[in-house]
């Protein structure tokens, strides 16, 4: 893995020099976009609009937009002096329990390294403390050309630099939220409904729709057509009898 990004962590007086790498990797799967008519891959060109034609790659830079229209070019070297302190210190601004932490502002994983030699004991010492205690630390840092907050947490006795969302990035629901009733005899069903059907092993879970889309293209390449399942229309049905048979369907599926 390679590393990208590299700094300190403080905590209190405590510097811990660390080295960010991606924790995760998406595998999506990708389309081409192609011209319809003839199914030819379709270009996406830099083009620059005050000469009227096509532009290299080394040609193009970054700019800022001001409010009378003008644009300020910005350079990496520009960009490299930008008085931020958490480029390259990210400092815990406090510690707090993970259950605080509202999981919808998670944003993006990182897997934190020892940055040197002289920093396995303070690493040890902070993944240790905080699987402990059960708490996380929040802290600011500067990357990808973004501040974010952060949450500081073990995982395998490895620490985890979480990235988090601000708060003016989060939506809210709005009306969403149901105002029907419901029993206690129905909620009574729907937590033994729960357990019984708690537990999931992710690892028998695979992403099925490139698989999926490898059937659809063979079809097609054959001038084809693949037949895949038809959604229906679920019936209506009583809400408690739906509740009772999805309990005893559950517990038969377990053997009890």
């Amino acid at each position: 893995m390679r590393a990208i990004w590299s700094g300190m962590i403080q905590f209190g007086m405590v510097a811990l020099p660390v080295r960010l790498f991606g924790a995760t990797e998406e595998h999506a799967v990708r389309l081409h976009e192609i011209h319809a008519p003839d199914s030819s891959r379709v270009e996406h060109r830099r083009f620059c609009r005050a000469e009227d034609r096509q532009i290299p790659y080394d040609e193009v830079g970054r700019g800022f937009s001001m409010p009378d229209g003008t644009v300020v070019p910005l350079s990496e070297e520009d960009l490299a002096r930008l008085p931020l302190p958490t480029k390259q210190v990210a400092a815990v601004l406090g510690f707090v329990a993970g259950t605080d932490i509202d999981p919808i502002s998670y944003s993006k994983p990182y897997y934190a390294g020892p940055g040197g030699p002289g920093a396995e004991r303070p690493y040890a010492l902070l993944v240790e403390a905080l699987a402990r205690t059960g708490m996380v630390g929040v802290a600011k840092l500067a990357i990808r050309s973004r501040e974010r907050l952060a949450l500081l947490r073990p995982r395998n006795g490895v620490l985890v630099v979480q990235t988090l969302l601000w708060e003016d990035e989060l939506r809210e629901p709005g009306d969403l939220a149901p105002s029907a009733p419901v029993t206690d005899r129905e909620l009574e069903l729907a937590e033994v409904l729960i357990r019984e059907l708690r537990g999931v092993d992710k690892r028998e879970l695979h992403d099925e729709y490139g698989h999926a889309l490898e059937q659809l293209v063979a079809a097609k390449a054959r001038d084809g057509e693949l037949t895949g399942a038809r959604t229906e229309a679920l019936p209506a049905v009583d809400l408690m009898a739906a509740l009772e048979a999805s309990v005893q369907a559950a517990r038969a599926e377990r053997g009890q």
